[in-house]
């Protein structure tokens, strides 16, 4: 079972990301969140090992997520591109299961028809 240490941790982390997300376009926010809900909900009872990956990844997914929205937030965020490119040595750590979910979110992600068009007021 893991100490209060590291649950406090994970569940900083886990807020901290959605906190964040609350700066990315509202599509890309639902997606986010949903994706960041389901793979913490799914990790609750993996092995040490994996945790350890799990929270390196997370980490570096926030310290990315965070440097972009801080950058951003001189400027217009709209113009704002978020996000990474993935490396191709990363792919060969990954599972099959995980390269297909990796591909759905892919194709989420890119879909030329937003599932929301909300218009700010004043433009």
């Amino acid at each position: 079972m893991a100490g209060p240490a590291h649950v406090s941790r994970v569940r900083f982390l886990y807020k901290r990301l959605l906190v964040l997300h609350r700066f990315l376009p509202i599509d890309l926010r639902a997606l986010g969140d949903q994706y960041v809900k389901d793979e913490f909900r799914r990790h609750k009872s993996a092995s040490p090992e994996n945790v350890t990956s799990f929270m390196v990844e997370w980490e570096s997914y926030r310290e990315t997520l965070q440097t972009q929205v801080l950058q951003a937030a001189g400027g217009q965020l709209s113009s704002v591109k978020f996000g990474s490119p993935l490396q191709e040595d990363k792919l060969g750590n990954f599972q099959s299961d995980q390269i297909g979910q990796l591909y759905e979110l892919m194709l989420e992600s890119t879909k030329s028809s937003r599932q929301f068009d909300i218009q700010e007021d004043g433009k």
